[in-house]
């Protein structure tokens, strides 16, 4: 059934000023298409995204914003041509809701590289010309080519990270072939993403060493996340130790650190992916050529590739560390957030929380 009403019947938080401080805020979704997707929002994981758009940080952000793009729930309604969801099945929603679906990346599955620009889950604009708004919501409505099956067997509120920080991580991974069982692979940071690293990398039997500034996540790394070696990165010695040992490095890191060190890790031909954002980039051309070594970027995933992950992390049991949290403690998460104190993601509980 086509519904063509529009009421301010969605109740979300959202920020009205660069503060950031979230409240509630009622609103309109757009109404239901053909091709689309009506689905109540059960849990809606907090990402950095929501602190750079809720604070205007990019100096881009429409306010009220509601924020969330790592959105779970369950079909409500879907439109007369939708044949890949019905009402009821447990659904998930990521990054971007919207591409031009024409052009030769949106033909690739890799949506998320749209020539025209993939529109964003909140703080884009939409194809009604409406700005988008998040998963921090009671509901959404998304074309059904941007919504992914979770297997009902898959916890909700451990899906809701997968729609970001893991594949995040899981596209270039599998981009540059890092699931061969016997590589090794270094992990810089052990926050959002880079838990799921190290998860998905034990998953690839893959020899994981994970790279902290601080001493204080060594045991969790090793006995809750698995990892087979811990190195705080500052020790120079420690990291002379490990030169020339690793097939691969996926960095996490967003805040500005030395990238020679790291490079001097990889083997002949490895690869370094870089998937934080630090305020700038700078090597040595000597680390790069020398080594034959290749310096890659990520963002996110296509539509493809994240169906497939969710699949993998459903067959193989993992699943992110998670602290489930109230809508009304949002807030504070978001400052912990900024001070990285969460292991390792914050999971809004939007069905009981969001009244």
């Amino acid at each position: 059934m086509d519904s063509q009403t529009k009421t301010e019947d969605c109740l979300g938080w959202a920020a009205r000023d660069p503060s950031g401080a979230l409240s509630p805020y009622k609103f309109s979704r757009r109404p239901l298409g053909s091709d689309d997707v009506s689905l109540k929002i059960t849990h809606c994981g907090v990402c950095y995204a929501d602190v750079i758009w809720s604070r205007n940080k990019n100096g881009d952000s429409m306010y009220p914003l509601v924020p969330g793009h790592e959105i779970a729930g369950v079909v409500k309604e879907v439109g007369s041509n939708v044949c890949r969801f019905k009402v009821g099945d447990p659904v998930g929603v990521g990054t971007y809701v919207n591409s031009c679906r024409d052009c030769e990346y949106c033909n690739d599955g890799v949506e998320v590289h749209c020539v025209k620009g993939s529109v964003f889950t909140f703080n884009g604009i939409d194809e009604d010309g409406t700005v988008t708004k998040g998963g921090y919501s009671s509901y959404i409505v998304v074309h059904e080519r941007y919504c992914f099956r979770i297997p009902s067997n898959y916890p909700l509120a451990s899906a809701a990270p997968l729609l970001c920080a893991g594949i995040t991580v899981y596209a270039p991974m599998m981009r540059h072939n890092m699931n061969h069982s016997g590589k090794s692979l270094g992990v810089i940071g052990l926050g959002g993403l880079g838990h799921m690293a190290v998860k998905f990398g034990k998953a690839f039997g893959l020899h994981v060493t994970v790279f902290s500034t601080s001493i204080s996540k060594k045991e969790e790394a090793l006995n809750l996340l698995g990892a087979d070696k811990f190195v705080v990165s500052s020790d120079q010695e420690q990291m002379k130790g490990l030169s020339k040992s690793l097939d691969f490095i996926v960095d996490t890191a967003s805040g500005n650190h030395p990238f020679d060190p790291y490079m001097s890790l990889l083997k002949i031909s490895g690869v370094y992916v870089l998937v934080g954002f630090p305020s700038e980039v700078k090597f040595s051309p000597a680390s790069l050529n020398m080594g034959m070594r290749t310096v890659s970027g990520s963002i996110t995933g296509g539509t493809k590739v994240t169906q497939e992950m969710i699949d993998f992390c459903a067959a193989h049991n993992i699943y992110p560390q998670i602290e489930v949290i109230p809508i009304q403690y949002a807030n504070e998460a978001l400052e912990r957030l900024i001070k990285r104190d969460v292991k390792y993601r914050f999971v809004i509980d939007i069905e009981n929380t969001l009244k």
